[in-house]
Formats: structure tokens, sequence, C-alpha cells
């Protein structure tokens, strides 16, 4: 009785009583915490994720399969078949305290948070293989603090309801191994040509390294950085008595004994599947990681045929001339007809998840002129093709000098010679005359957003980031299709695995330019192309195009970006060539001539297996482009008296005449005041002067004139008549 008033008294002692209250309030709310994230994470995880079965397909429009995604990257395998050392390896070097934690590991999320807050960004992770799992298979790759929240509470709870084996297996046949490999069994089969049954404790370290950074641990690409890797893992087995001294050292001496099993490997194609992937992620919302498990029929508008040369001619070091090794390249081929996608190439030796330089923006140079400056000036009234432009050496606002490359200046040129011979000063000043925000505006609806770019220099392709050469082919579609241009896909149609149809293309057209405008162009491309800079390389069909090129910043005679954009009647494609970084050991050797023989022999090699068209054809509503004037030098100039019975005296006059029937010839008689306009006849060299008389000395000479630009030509020799 005592005892009970005495604990009676004792619990209502006011730091007792708070003190109770505090921990079962924390308690509760813990108990409320746990749950919450236990149902967070059961909102998070979703069985049929674990689901890695049915493949995926890459289709043509014609129904050809030119990928198949995990039948052929991935063979599922339980985990009691693959070997302990082999478990151990990944349990060692990705989250050595798996067996212990509860699907996070908070010593290590202490310490990265603590990281993080330093560095004020989201800058180290702690994920465990459970972790890791949840992430690659539910969420994206973002580093936000959602997505890290998310991915926590999905691993307790998948920790909470599945077994630390099935999570080790689920993790090691889902995990990407670079080179198109997902899963322990492929990678077993890729890299070492054997099940993972088979696989020794160095080759299970071998393949524990690669996850981290596929790309750069690749023991095919990076052998060294690959091997020092693997004996990091050894040595953390050992640290963590997996392995005695003995084998960690006897395996940290061998050498990796790669032997690929390359029989079905297709390296053609994996720029084209790589802008599947991106384009099904960021247009229909279907991320990488459910493409690879969904089972999905994807039919896009590749052209295999065009894929495989173009891939074949990037093999070809000729084309990729420089000062050290290392010179990239990039290709796009677009359908014209339908804006579909029909050949890309990322690099040389690309490969899925590798920088896609298809998508990487570059400085254009004066592949950008006709975009920027030709075509918005001939939407004006007052530029036409042979509309005289200004072509001297002059200084603009901010002490901005444009030169032509060859730094010579012909006073006044045609805006069709001024493209054909891609003249920088002339483009220039018809930029600063038209203005740049007129001509942005025709960018824009070309999908080229350039908020920072202000100045004139974006008439040579001089931008703050620079352009794709994505974007590049898409905008050059304008020329080709009456000035319409469309946004690029790969995509045609998406069917889940049940053969429902859950996705098409249905693509827009902007109207950019008048169909007038854009027939102008083609005209003046394909003179580039026959005549002026684009005429490096050979391909007999229609061809229309530009070149550019960007001058080193460092090396006088080197260069930058090298391009040619261009179309035929089938196809837009842009090339580019050039290194991924540029400093002072990094150069071309050659211009723009090298892209453009590029393209040309992609062209001709796809010409012979599809027979491309010779000639563009000409829309009923446009007036065509005559070719331009060359007016002649006229030095043979001859005269003589005629006496006629009934006609009386007269001279007559004759000279070479040009072929070009166009040219009109006047005919001058030379004064003491300086000269005397008589006649003029057009497309012959004969004129009869019936008003000479019979005693006059006359001294003749004749100036050819071009009627579409209004000029005169030089004088020709005189000649005196008496």
């Amino acid at each position: 009785m005592k005892w009970d008033k005495f604990n009676h008294k004792w619990i209502k002692h006011p730091a007792v009583k708070w003190g109770l209250i505090v921990s079962l309030s924390i308690i509760f709310i813990s108990i409320i915490g746990y749950n919450m994230i236990l149902l967070g994470g059961k909102m998070v995880i979703d069985d049929k994720g674990f689901v890695f079965s049915e493949a995926t397909v890459i289709q043509s429009p014609t129904g050809e399969e030119v990928a198949t995604l995990y039948s052929q990257n991935r063979t599922f395998v339980p985990i009691d078949q693959i070997p302990e050392h082999v478990q151990n390896a990944f349990v060692a070097i990705e989250d050595e305290r798996f067996y212990e934690h509860a699907g996070v590991d908070f010593s290590s999320v202490l310490r990265a948070v603590y990281k993080d807050v330093i560095a004020m960004d989201k800058v180290e992770g702690a994920s465990t293989i459970t972790q890791q799992l949840v992430k690659n298979v539910f969420l994206t790759n973002d580093k936000t603090w959602m997505r890290k929240t998310k991915e926590v509470m999905g691993a307790i709870y998948l920790e909470r309801n599945v077994s630390k084996d099935k999570i080790l297996e689920y993790y090691l046949n889902e995990i990407y191994f670079g080179h198109g490999v997902y899963g322990i069994e492929k990678a077993a089969n890729y890299f070492f040509g054997k099940s993972v049954q088979n696989l020794t404790v160095s080759e299970g370290a071998m393949l524990a390294a690669i996850p981290k950074a596929p790309s750069h641990y690749s023991p095919v690409d990076q052998p060294e950085k690959a091997q020092e890797r693997r004996n990091v893992v050894l040595a953390k087995m050992h640290e963590l008595n997996m392995i005695d001294a003995e084998v960690m050292s006897a395996n940290q001496g061998k050498t990796l004994g790669v032997e690929l099993d390359e029989q079905k490997s297709r390296p053609w194609i994996e720029t084209y599947v790589d802008l599947v992937l991106q384009e099904a992620e960021e247009k229909y919302h279907i991320s990488k990681e459910e493409i690879y498990r969904g089972g999905y029929k994807i039919v896009t508008g590749i052209n295999p045929t065009a894929q495989q040369i173009a891939y074949e001619q990037f093999q070809n070091d000729t084309y990729f001339n420089g000062s050290i090794d290392g010179v990239e390249g990039a290709f796009v081929l677009i359908d014209e007809e339908t804006g579909a996608i029909s050949a890309a190439i990322g690099g040389r030796q690309f490969k899925r998840g590798d920088i896609n330089r298809v998508m990487v923006e570059r400085q254009p140079g004066s592949t950008f002129k006709p975009l920027a400056v030709f075509a918005p000036a001939l939407e004006q009234e007052d530029y036409q093709p042979f509309s005289l432009l200004t072509d001297e050496l002059r200084t603009y606002d901010d002490d901005y000098t444009p030169r032509n490359y060859d730094d010579q200046y012909a006073g006044e040129v045609t805006m069709y010679d001024a493209l054909v011979l891609s003249k920088n000063a002339p483009a220039v000043w018809l930029l600063d005359k038209i203005g740049i925000s007129y001509a942005k505006e025709f960018l824009l609806k070309m999908g080229m957003e350039l908020p920072n770019d202000r100045n004139l220099s974006i008439a040579l392709g001089g931008l703050f980031k620079g352009v794709t050469p994505l974007q590049m082919a898409q905008s050059y579609r304008a020329f080709l299709h009456e000035g319409k241009a469309i946004e690029a896909y790969t995509i045609l149609e998406i069917q889940n695995r049940d053969g429902e149809v859950i996705a098409s293309v249905d693509p827009k057209e902007t109207e950019v330019f008048s169909p007038q405008t854009a027939w102008n162009i083609t005209r003046m491309l394909e003179a580039v192309v026959e005549t002026g800079t684009g005429a490096a390389g050979e391909y007999e069909k229609a061809l229309a195009g530009k070149t550019g090129s960007t001058q080193h910043p460092y090396e006088k005679d080197g260069y930058k970006d090298t391009w040619f954009v261009g179309y035929t009647p089938e196809y837009v494609g842009a090339a580019w060539i050039g290194y991924d970084q540029s400093d002072e050991e990094h150069y071309l050797k050659t211009g723009s001539s090298a892209p453009t023989m590029l393209m040309k022999n992609i062209l001709s090699e796809l010409d012979r297996k599809e027979n491309l068209k010779a000639a563009f054809e000409k829309p009923d509503n446009v007036k065509d482009l005559p070719k331009p004037i060359e007016l002649p030098i006229i030095d043979d100039l001859q005269g003589d008296k005629d006496f006629g019975l009934f006609s009386g005296v007269s001279v007559e006059l004759q000279w070479t005449a040009s072929e070009d029937e166009r040219i009109v010839y006047r005919i001058y008689e030379k004064t003491e005041d300086g000269m005397n306009f008589i006649d003029e006849v057009k497309g012959k060299g004969y004129y009869k002067d019936k008003s000479a008389k019979m005693f006059d000395e006359i001294t003749y000479f004749v100036i050819p004139y071009n009627p579409l630009t209004d000029q005169f030509g030089e004088i020709s020799n005189e000649v005196k008549v008496d």
C-alpha cells in the first residue's frame, strides 16, 4: 500500500509526467513516420518493375527488326546460379553492409549529407544496392531531394517485403555494363564468352568494377583503368574477409582475360537506338528502364541501309584529319517528306550512353547564312537573289569587323554570288540592314531559340552556345519543302506488349518562308555545290547545300568546327567534324571539304541502293530562278563602213558575243566631252549604225550590261571608223 502510494506520487511528479508525454509522443510520431515511409515506399514500388522477360523491338517503317532490347542484351539468371564469389564482389564494392542494413545505410547517408551541405548541392550519393535497384527500376537519375526521398522510401519498403537474396538477384540482373549489355549473365557472355556460373574470382571482380561508370571502366575501351578498378574490388573483398590474401594477390596479378562475344554486335545502330530511347522518355514519358523491360514494339523512321552506309563511312580516317588522334564527327539524315530521322551517327565509335554528338551544340559557321540572313532578306520586297550587296571591309558596333576568308572585297556583289562564294562581309552588311530581331523571328520558327545572341556575328554562325547537327538538318528541310519546317523525330508508333498502340507521331509543320524564297535558296545552294565552296568530292545526282567552318581560337591555320548541311530531293542531312574539346593541341587540319566529301560519299553509296533523283522538281506556284549572268570582256571589237546603193552609208560593228543571250550590249560613240549612247542589242555581237555619214570619223566602243543586276561590265576596246 505504501509502495502504491509512493509510485502514484512519483508518476505525478511534473518532470516525470512531461518526460512520459514526450517519450510517448516521440514513439507515436516515429510509428506514424515509419508507416508513412512504408506507405510511400509502397507507392514507389510496383512488382511489375521486376519483370525482365519481355524484350522491346525496334523496327523500320517496313517492319524490319533493327534492334532488340533485352532479348539480346539480358538473360535473367536466378541467384542460386550466381557463384558466391561473384555476389561477394558486388556486395564488397557497392554495399559492404548489404546484409546488415534495412535498405538504407544511415552512416553513409550522414556522410553524404555532410558533403552535400558543405557543397550546397547534391554531390555525393550514399545508395545501397537496394536503393540503386529502386532508382534504376522505378526512378530517374536526376539528383534531387525528392527523387532521393522516394528512393529511400522504396528501399525500406522493399527490404520489408523481399528477401536479401531476391533483392541481390534483381540487382545483378538489372545493372548496365556498357556496350549495350545488361545483367550479369549477358555481361559474362559478352566479356568472357562464358556463363556467370563459370566466372572466376578475377572475372567476377572485373564485372563488379564496371557498373559505377561503364564507359570509364570498360575492359574493352579502357583496359588499364578497368584493371586498376578490378584490383580495388579484390582488395575490398580481402578487407571484408571474403577472400584471403593469397587469392587476392594471385588474382590481382592476372590479365583481364577479355574474350569478346561480338557475334551479334551491331555498332552501326547504337546512335539511332540512343535517339529513340531519349525521344521515348522526353516526348512520350516512357523511361529508358521501362523500355528495356516493357516488351514494346517501337516503329521508327530508320533507313537501315543509310544507317549502315553512314557508319561505315565514319570508319574511314580520311575525313578526320586533325593535329592529334580523337577527331570526332556527327551525321544525321532526315526524310524530306515526313521529317523522320532516317540515319544518325553520334560519334565514330558511338556506344549507347556516350555523348550523342547529333544533339551537341556547335558553332555552325557559314552554314547559318541561308537561315539567318539570306532567306529572311528574300522575304522582304527590297531584296532578290541578284540584288547588289555591299562587299567592303567595314567596322560595326562593338568594333566588329567581319572579313572575307580571302580578305578580298569587290565593292558590290550579288546575293547569289555572296552565298555561292561564302563571302562574310556582304552577309553581315545584309543582316545589319534587315535587323537582328527580324532575322531571329525566322530562326525561332525553326526551333532555334537564341536569347543570348544579339550581335551581327549571328550572320556568320558566331553564336553564344551554338546549334546541333539535328537542328541544322531540320531547319534546311524548310528550303526543300516549300518553306515549311518540321521537328524531326525517330518514333512513328509505339505498341505495348498487348499490341495496343499507345503513342504515335503527329508531326506539325510550321510555315517559315514563302515557297518562292525556299526555291530561290535551293537554286543558289545548288550552285554552291556545283561551283562554289561545296564543290569538293563527287556526287552525280541533285544536291544543294552549304559548307561552314570556324577558325580555331589558338591555331591560325587550323579549324575548330567544319560542316556541310544540304539536301537531295529525298533527304536532308548535316555532317559535322571536329574535336570534343578545342585547345592548343586539338585542331583540324582540313576545312569544310572533309564533311562535304563525307556527305557526298554517303549519298553516292545510298544512290547505288535507292537510285536517288537527278534533279529537284520546281513547285508549280513559284518562278524559276535564272542562272546568273557573267558579263564578258570584249577585246575584239571591229568596225567597217558599208556603202549601199539604196541604203547609203552605214557602219558595221562586230565583236565576240557570249553564249548567254540575255546579255545586252550597249553601243557608244566617243566624243570630245565623253561619250554618246547610240543604241543597244541583246544577245548578239553585231550592230549596224545607219546614222553614220560619208566623211564622219567615229570612235566606237561597247559595254555589256546585266539586266538581272543592273550592272555594267568593262568597256571594250575602241575602234575608229573613218
